[in-house]
């Protein structure tokens, strides 16, 4: 008898300690769930904050890259104003040089042209002429090839730039400022003038 009083104390016992032992496991599992939702906000904290610095590195690298091409695109314009630059001081030298060279030549054109205007007509001194005729074409030509343009000056108005006045007279047959006569001639090479035409002009 007091065998089988015991036995329902026993079962009595157990029947508590089971709901106990369950309620341990579910806030065991609870307590899981909640580590693994923290670890998880963790983990996604940490990529966003990666993918924000990642951000910033790519539009530090934008603008880096928009620096660079825009330094890119100044330094290669400089270069093509200093090369058209250094073209045109070079084509200006040497414009320069072959003018100073062909002036030389303008003087002894100047002295066959006299020649000419004062050529005998007959007899062997007709013939030499002839020659000089030959060679004061041909120098002109050479002239013409360089690029050397006589200044028209015959009855044209008198052009400062163009023309240089060695006298002013009083002329009834032309207008005032206008060219009465051309002393020696003007030429230019390309818009340089290498010399005046040196004229007389009408008061």
């Amino acid at each position: 008898m007091k065998q089988e009083e015991t036995k329902p104390e026993a079962e009595s016992v157990v029947s508590e300690t089971q709901p106990a032992a369950s309620v341990d496991a579910e806030q065991v599992a609870q307590t899981a769930e909640t580590a693994e939702r923290e670890a998880l906000k963790e983990e996604v904290e940490a990529l966003r904050q990666r993918v924000k610095a990642l951000e910033e590195y790519i539009r530090e690298l934008e603008g880096k890259q928009k620096e660079y091409i825009e330094g890119w695109a100044r330094e290669r314009a400089d270069f093509s104003n200093y090369k058209r630059r250094i073209e045109r001081e070079q084509a200006t030298l040497a414009q320069n040089i072959t003018g100073e060279i062909l002036k030389k030549y303008l003087l002894i054109l100047d002295n066959m042209s006299r020649a000419m205007k004062m050529r005998p007509k007959d007899g062997e001194a007709a013939s030499w002429a002839d020659g000089i005729e030959l060679i004061y074409r041909k120098l002109q030509s050479i002239l013409d090839a360089e690029g050397i343009q006589r200044i028209p000056a015959e009855q044209e108005m008198f052009d400062p730039m163009r023309h240089e006045a060695i006298t002013y007279e009083e002329s009834p047959e032309h207008e005032s400022g206008q060219i009465i006569e051309v002393l020696q001639d003007g030429y230019t090479l390309g818009d340089r003038v290498l010399r005046p035409a040196r004229v007389r002009v009408a008061r």
